[in-house]
């Protein structure tokens, strides 16, 4: 055949091969990426979901602006599961079988994540970046699974680290009685158990509940030296409160789920002294690149600046640099090779390490205090 009557069949080939990767790629069109999101808009958690989702959609916003990755702009598709994991498990097949999302991103919490796992690992989607530090999705690998932020262990241990080293070694746990809270808590007696101190007492809390009068009637005659928390900020908030009122002067302390500036807000006054571990780089430090440009970008798409804002905006960031190395026709198998690529990357004073055989990016863990006014030192 000449190389005349040749074109045209290269030429329909290439097509076709370009046709038939759409077809096994859902979500992907030549002008778009849609990517699925479940978490609480609504309910006592609503303040989790929003932040995570304005921090991600300032930046696909940004990144589409300037044209998207290789031509495609991203469509983020959101439903409420209410900090639910029933919910959470129907928006996942949803968000699969319905909108035909490519994948999945930012989804908030421990027992909603953990309810959608099998689901979205049987239909083969990725999962980036998820609002929760639990152990149950970072071992044994799942290699759809891509974390963020370092883990529930991480944390516990950086704060009974913290609590020791000035002296304190009679420790309470309060948490959430779900998967959540039992990560929690498997953190701290992990973290116990390896650098010394003791657990004196554990009591919980209903998930979505205020109810904390059984946990401060357990916890406060223990008089522990700290309490670490490990719950949502409607039940800390009312936790805390009820124990200074009963005259407790210990340390609290949370780990970063608790949503930060909510907990702020919420407690007011009663909000100061409070330590809250913290998995990204801090909010409101000009001083550090990713957030002075997060702030020059929120400034301009009317968002707050906070600590779960800037995981949603670190997450966006991550999915993107992943996306640019799946090549120009992604699929979901060369997303996760482009993620998997991402290896000792600077994201401007965060850094992001996968491999095909470590999709946990981050083990930064910083400790902060509510000040006066609400405002967060470190």
């Amino acid at each position: 055949m000449s190389l005349a009557l040749l074109r045209p069949v290269l030429a329909f080939a290439a097509l076709a091969c370009a046709l038939v990767s759409h077809a096994q790629s859902p979500g992907v069109t030549p002008t778009s990426i849609t990517l699925g999101q479940s978490a609480a808009f609504t309910g006592p958690a609503a303040q989790l979901g929003i932040q995570m989702r304005d921090g991600m959609k300032a930046y696909f916003d940004q990144v589409n602006a300037q044209g998207g990755v290789n031509g495609r702009k991203i469509q983020l598709v959101t439903r409420d599961d209410q900090y639910e994991p029933k919910l959470s498990a129907e928006n996942t097949k949803k968000l699969i079988d319905e909108d035909r999302v490519f994948a999945l991103i930012g989804y908030v919490g421990t027992p909603t994540s953990a309810a959608s796992m099998p689901i979205f690992t049987e239909a083969k989607v990725p999962f980036i970046g998820p609002f929760t530090g639990a152990e149950l999705l970072r071992a044994p690998l799942n290699r759809f699974i891509f974390n963020v932020r370092a883990s529930y262990y991480d944390e516990t241990d950086k704060i009974v680290e913290q609590l020791l080293t000035v002296g304190m070694k009679r420790f309470a746990v309060f948490y959430q009685n779900d998967a959540y809270g039992q990560a929690g808590l498997a953190g701290m007696e992990r973290a116990v158990k390896s650098r010394g101190g003791e657990i004196v007492s554990r009591s919980t809390v209903e998930r979505n509940t205020v109810d904390v009068a059984k946990a401060v009637g357990e916890i406060r005659p223990k008089s522990p030296d700290a309490i670490v928390m490990v719950s949502a900020y409607k039940s800390i908030a009312a936790f805390v409160r009820a124990m200074k009122k009963q005259g407790y002067t210990g340390q609290f302390h949370n780990v970063s789920f608790v949503g930060s500036k909510a907990l702020a807000d919420e407690l007011g006054a009663d909000g100061q002294g409070v330590v809250i571990s913290q998995v990204v780089p801090f909010p409101y430090s000009q001083a550090i690149p990713v957030i002075r440009e997060f702030s020059d970008l929120a400034a301009k798409s009317k968002i707050d600046v906070n600590f779960s804002s800037v995981e949603g905006y670190l997450v966006a960031k991550v999915f993107v640099e992943g996306l640019k190395r799946a090549g120009k026709v992604p699929t979901r198998e060369t997303l996760i090779a482009g993620l998997e690529a991402i290896n000792d990357v600077d994201f401007g004073g965060f850094n992001v390490s996968f491999s095909p055989t470590n999709h946990n990016a981050s083990r930064y863990v910083d400790l902060t205090i509510i000040g006066r006014g609400g405002k967060f030192l470190r």
